[in-house]
């Protein structure tokens, strides 16, 4: 990896630097939070934000989007193409840039490869940022608390300079036609080995360091456990709603007013709304709250464990702020450290 130093000052030439040729999506101030918005002023961008209410997901999948239209009386259908905007998420956090990965690996497959997503991140640029974690935030736990692949350029914060990674040549063009850069020094290492310590000191150590996790999903099943969380659940879908990872859709038609044309969709879903699991002829898969809450654990924690090697969750802590009945994988952990517990007694 390729590592130079810019003066916090060349930020805002940075910025506009990709503003000659990309939008530029980016954490910005909004009421009592934070969220990634399109940006016109350097200025307007906050980096040291806590994580935003809702990840950048979708600008690369979209909560709506459209995949053709077609004329019911005519029997004709037309592909749709979307303007595709040439984008930079600018001021991602290294969990948010591992779940863009994780969703890379599903819609990147190669055996059903997804042109729609494919063609948002290939116009696509990220440029990442270091960040200090919230109270919810166990990234460290998950293996996602630092991007190694999956961005252009990422940039920690060493005092009045930032030490920056660099992943790609585009990049790498881009930061050194719009800034002073220059090699990191013996200094420059000392500040980020002290910034990279202090942020692993700062994890929340309430939330436990749980081994073997995908084995323990297994092993607790059938627990108790689910039952009470699924009591709680209200299958408001807020989780999936914030989540970084939940890649399910639905695809909807959509008729114009008319009723002769119209468009189909794809839509967010998710495994905790109780339609999810509905078939044809009204049977339900997973008909309780408890079933649909263990569902959308064993698929984080596990299901796709088991096929790409790592954890489907990032450990943003965006369900566990978003859920009003505290439902989120660290009520999990906590269930398996209780269970380590009482089998020690």
């Amino acid at each position: 990896m390729l590592y130079r130093v810019i003066d916090r000052d060349d930020l805002p030439s940075l910025v506009a630097a990709f503003m000659e040729r990309y939008e530029v999506i980016a954490p910005v101030k909004r009421g009592e939070g934070h969220v990634f918005s399109a940006v016109a002023d350097a200025a307007d961008i906050v980096l040291d934000y806590p994580t935003t209410v809702a990840s950048p997901k979708k600008y690369l999948l979209p909560a709506v989007e459209t995949l053709f239209e077609f004329d019911a009386e005519g029997n004709a259908v037309t592909d749709y193409t979307d303007e595709v905007r040439p984008r930079v998420l600018f001021g991602v956090h290294a969990c948010d840039i591992n779940a863009i990965m994780n969703l890379n690996s599903v819609f990147d497959d190669a055996r059903y490869p997804d042109p729609y997503y494919q063609a948002h991140r290939a116009a696509t640029l990220i440029v990442g940022v270091g960040c200090m974690p919230q109270a919810h935030c166990f990234c460290n736990l998950m293996d996602a608390e630092e991007a190694r692949p999956g961005y252009d350029l990422f940039l920690t914060d060493i005092g009045e300079r930032y030490l920056v990674s660099i992943g790609s040549v585009v990049g790498a063009n881009i930061l050194e036609g719009a800034c002073e850069v220059r090699e990191a020094t013996d200094e420059d290492r000392i500040a980020f080995r002290a910034v990279t310590r202090a942020r692993q000191e700062a994890f929340n150590g309430d939330i436990p360091d749980i081994q073997e996790i995908p084995m323990l999903m297994d092993a607790f099943h059938e627990d108790a456990f689910w039952d009470e969380l699924g009591g709680r659940c209200l299958s408001c879908n807020a989780c999936a709603n914030v989540c970084p990872t939940c890649y399910c859709f639905d695809i909807r038609d959509t008729l114009d007013p008319g009723g002769a044309t119209g468009r189909r969709e794809r839509v967010w879903d998710a495994c905790t709304s109780p339609q999810f699991a509905m078939v044809a002829g009204g049977h339900n898969f997973r008909p309780t709250a408890a079933q649909r809450v263990r569902h959308r654990m064993y698929h984080k924690l596990n299901g796709f464990m088991a096929k790409y090697d790592r954890s489907l969750c990032v450990g943003c802590g965006r369900c566990a702020t978003a859920c009003k009945v505290d439902i989120s994988p660290i009520e999990v952990l906590r269930f398996f450290e209780r269970k380590g517990a009482e089998d020690a007694e």
